[in-house]
């Protein structure tokens, strides 16, 4: 989810980007102009998708595990072995549904799909008890390096929201090497601890009830109690993503992420670290430093911003465009919410495809 730091900031839309409508399930999306400049330098054009309704797909044909770090990963995959890579990476509260139309979409044009489970999600699992459960954004984000390692993926185009956006944006930022090209739901949310001290208006202060609620002990026995945890998630989908008409089933799907262990630590520990209440680990600390830089982005990037998101900051992508200095491309998503690959499969796998074109 967004930055606070940069969550307030008043900016009327610029005409630089273009907006797409996708309020109907068979809406086409429509391309953003490209900014000019460097940004829009040398591209090539990739054909459009065929068009899908979100809930086309209900479960993953593959499911496997590896072994990777500090985790035993479960992930889906997708289309064929030796395809180029793209990993999704899924935000909270969710799971690899939110990629469960997007991932045949990609396959079917020749990519191998990654979609892990986050630690403690689903059904990866920590390798030892006594692991701390850290869910910092550079232990997030070394996860995924080493899941990539663990399957000999040395480049990959990574996409993702939510958490799945602030894990894949360190990544590219910290190792630029290991991503080929990002497509970065709500643009460009790597945490400034320090930053998040600072207040924000009581409109936005509002948006964001539940972390301060994972703040208190309360909050942490509801996260543990599994009738009143899925009672608050799916309070959360539904406010985040006020037009998206998903049904018992597909939220019970996801919520069985929830059932996952360390679910609760994960989840308490992200919310608190990142206000600053809850200390990290010091075999991260170097690379929290160089986070708390807001370093930029050199990869090539396509943003998206879903525009019923309560947490999609006004100015269609100028709060963040100077993190992203490689080529780059934003797109507006009308009428949709926060779980924008599972609200708008179809225009997150074109955003995919066509980043892969820069």
């Amino acid at each position: 989810m967004i930055n606070r730091r940069t969550f307030g900031k008043a900016i009327a839309l610029g005409a630089g980007a273009a907006a797409v409508s996708l309020t109907g399930p068979q809406a086409a999306p429509v391309a953003a102009a490209p900014r000019p400049g460097p940004s829009a330098a040398r591209r090539t054009s990739a054909s459009a998708l065929p068009d899908i309704a979100p809930g086309t797909h209900a479960s993953f044909d593959r499911m496997r595990h590896v072994t990777a770090g500090l985790l035993n990963v479960g992930y889906a995959e997708a289309g064929p072995a030796d395809g180029p890579v793209v990993i999704c990476l899924h935000g909270w509260p969710y799971d690899i549904h939110s990629f469960v139309d997007v991932a045949p979409l990609l396959a079917s044009r020749g990519y191998r799909v990654i979609v892990p489970y986050l630690r403690g999600h689903g059904t990866t699992r920590f390798r030892s008890a006594a692991t701390f459960r850290n869910a910092q954004q550079s232990a997030v984000a070394l996860d995924l390096v080493a899941l990539m390692d663990a399957l000999g993926i040395h480049r990959a185009v990574l996409a993702g929201f939510d958490w799945g956006t602030r894990t894949a944006d360190v990544v590219a930022a910290l190792w630029p090497e290991r991503v080929k090209a990002l497509v970065s739901v709500s643009g460009y949310l790597i945490t400034d601890v320090a930053a998040q001290r600072e207040p924000l208006p009581a409109q936005a202060e509002h948006t964001w009830w539940y972390q301060y609620y994972f703040a208190t002990e309360r909050g942490r026995r509801a996260m543990e109690n599994e009738d009143k945890r899925r009672e608050l998630c799916r309070l959360v989908w539904e406010t985040v993503s006020p037009t998206w008409d998903f049904d018992d089933a597909t939220f019970a799907r996801t919520a069985k992420a929830f059932e996952n262990p360390d679910y609760a630590d994960i989840v308490i520990h992200n919310y608190r670290w990142r206000l600053g209440l809850a200390g990290g680990e010091r075999r991260y600390d170097r690379y929290e430093k160089r986070l708390a830089h807001r370093p930029v982005i050199t990869v090539p990037t396509i943003t998206l911003d879903p525009e019923r998101d309560p947490f999609t900051a006004p100015g269609n992508g100028s709060s963040y465009r100077d993190r992203f200095t490689g080529a780059y491309e934003h797109r507006t998503l009308l009428g949709i919410g926060h779980n924008l690959p599972q609200e708008a499969p179809t225009a997150f796998a074109q955003a995919v495809v066509d980043v892969d074109h820069f």
